[in-house]
């Protein structure tokens, strides 16, 4: 299989020379568009005389003309498709180079209080969230968002398989994303499923007989003219009924067409991205299973979708001073728009907020299968019920380089602790975070960063960075101790794989120690699983009580030729190398 990073540079090169060809065609077509209007406008002139032939010349000259700039159009959304696809393949190109700080942070997501992400830098800058998203829509990335702080640990092995079959549909997923970025409308769809689901019609009910007879009656008017059988008076009379009867709605029309044109490049969009998924080939069940949810009895979503988009377009014409006056006047323009919207609302209220699920779905499940693509040489977790709950060769963080990153193997069974002690920045919060993330990575049906990953499936509940609030007029002790409370109920009721870094640090040193001794007795006697890094030594003396339930390991820390060492490895047993006092004395700090 082609390498990520050479696919991206050969589809960029071709996407180039694609882009270059539309831009000549689009020359061409400008070219031509104006030679037909200068043509038809000499024709028209030099044969003004000439009975019937200039009727014959603009006529074909309109036509032609009409023709071009539809075209026209046509190929410069091809042109923006791919000039899209070219910065989709930019951006991945950047990202596999490891520069990925320009893209979105996802900092509205950060949330103090939830289990895990606040600790785990899962949103904001240099966050997993802002390395994996590549969502284009608002309702994908609060999804996407939502997957990787859901702590669902259930189908694991389905959304594997359906994350491994997207990971290959590379050019689909480029061209989905690239639909989804045609329109202008970031719009959050909620509002407009409210607006959909809550809508009762406003328009009298006669009038949806009246507007199947009105425009007959215009047209028949206006064919008797033209054969001089009526006079113009007459039908000048019937467009001023027809006036008046567009007036005595007006209100309600106005109404509903403000609200109506919030949606309308939501479905412009939408419907094109339905068409997408109806028509790919799925083997995955996760995915069959929201391919069949979008099927329709009668017609395809995005055929229904589609003709809503267009009594949507068709509506908004009404801000066209011919049509708002001869439409109206002649073909109830308003009422007959109203009425379609208010149909199709009856119809279809119960189904669009599903619709649109799929596709916010398919948005977020696009940046998880893009991951996986990315990293082809990491792996899926296998799926386990024995006593390990992670077994792992060589792991790392996902987002440190991979020439400078040191993996770690291990395997930490159910109901057992670990306690880490280690010199500061020999790392172990780095490593506390390595192991939060790959469960939260394996929970998802992610591929993690390691060469072999067995885990039975564990929701995860960290304690490693709390702060203080002034707001709240709460201390940073008082701070940490709500946390370990809310560890202690939630631990209660659930299975957690628990992490905690360094406890009860907003007290004295001998207060630290006792405290955080009985709280890993009690941890370790609810028969939880879990780490904690410390730099108290005196908590390794717990193993004597409670091996193999509870174990001790170290990050080393080595002073040669006056200079620190670490070489960033988990071993067994208890650290005897500190590094503060030395540090001090290496700054010239003391």
């Amino acid at each position: 299989m082609q390498k990520p990073l050479d696919f991206y540079k050969s589809q960029l090169i071709e996407l180039e020379k694609k882009s270059a060809v539309l831009s000549k065609k689009i020359v061409t077509i400008r070219i031509l568009r104006f030679t037909v209007f200068l043509a038809t406008s000499i024709g028209i002139y030099y044969t003004f005389r000439v009975p019937n032939l200039p009727l014959i010349i603009g006529f074909t000259g309109i036509t032609l003309f009409v023709f071009l700039v539809i075209l026209h159009q046509k190929l410069k959304e091809n042109r923006k498709i791919i000039d899209t696809k070219k910065s989709i393949n930019i951006t991945e190109i950047a990202v596999l180079n490891g520069k990925y700080n320009s893209l979105d942070t996802g900092k509205e997501f950060i949330n103090p209080l939830h289990f895990f992400s606040n600790d785990i830098d899962l949103f904001g800058k240099g966050s997993f969230f802002q390395f994996i998203n590549r969502t284009v829509t608002n309702d994908g990335k609060k999804l996407l968002a939502r997957i990787l702080s859901s702590n669902h640990i259930s189908n694991i092995s389905e959304k594997q398989k359906a994350l491994q079959e997207l990971s290959l549909k590379i050019e689909w997923r480029q061209h989905f994303a690239a639909l989804e970025s045609l329109a202008s409308s970031k719009k959050d769809t909620s509002t407009i499923i409210y607006w959909i689901q809550n809508y009762h019609s406003k328009l009298p009910s006669f009038l949806s007989t009246i507007i199947k007879v009105f425009p007959l009656i215009s047209i028949g008017l206006i064919t008797l003219l033209i054969f001089k059988i009526i006079s113009f008076s007459v039908l000048l009379i019937w467009f001023f009924i027809g006036l008046a009867i567009t007036l005595t709605s007006l209100k309600a029309t106005q109404k509903l067409y403000t609200d109506a044109n919030q949606a309308k490049d939501i479905f412009k969009q939408y419907y094109l991205l339905l068409e997408q998924i109806e028509n790919q080939q799925f083997s995955s069940a996760i995915l069959l299973k929201k391919q069949n949810d979008i099927a329709s009895e009668e017609e395809k979503a995005s055929v229904i979708f589609k003709k809503f988009s267009k009594i949507l377009d068709a509506f908004d014409q009404r801000n066209n001073l011919l049509i708002a006056v001869i439409g109206n006047g002649l073909f109830l323009w308003d009422i007959l728009n109203a009425t379609k919207t208010e149909q199709w609302i009856a119809k279809y209220k119960n189904v669009v907020a599903q619709w649109f699920e799929i596709v916010s779905f398919f948005d977020a499940q696009n940046s998880l299968a893009n991951f996986a693509y990315n990293h082809s040489n990491y792996t899926f977790p296998k799926v386990q019920k024995e006593t390990n709950i992670i077994e792992t060769k060589n792991l790392g963080h996902p987002l440190l380089n991979a020439s400078k990153r040191v993996d770690n193997s291990f395997t930490i069974n159910n109901e057992q602790f670990f306690i880490i002690t280690g010199a500061n920045m020999a790392g172990k919060s780095t490593f506390l975070r390595t192991i939060s993330l790959s469960i939260i990575m394996a929970n998802c049906g992610l591929p993690v960063c390691a060469e072999r990953y067995n885990y039975a499936p564990i929701k995860l509940i960290t304690s490693m960075r709390t702060s203080d609030s002034l707001t709240d007029d709460e201390s940073y002790f008082y701070s940490e101790l709500k946390r370990l409370k809310f560890i202690v109920d939630e631990i209660t009721s659930e299975n957690y794989f628990i992490v905690l870094d360094e406890i009860l640090k907003g007290t004295n040193s001998k207060d630290k120690a006792l405290g955080s001794k009985k709280f890993i007795e009690k941890l370790s006697n609810s028969n939880s699983t879990g780490i904690i890094a410390t730099h108290d030594v005196s908590l390794c003396d717990l193993v004597n009580k409670y091996a193999p339930q509870i174990e001790n390991h170290y990050f080393d820390a080595e002073i040669i030729n006056d200079e620190l060492f670490f070489d960033y490895k988990m071993k067994s047993g208890v650290c005897k190398n500190m590094n503060a006092s030395f540090l001090l004395k290496k700054m010239e700090i003391v």
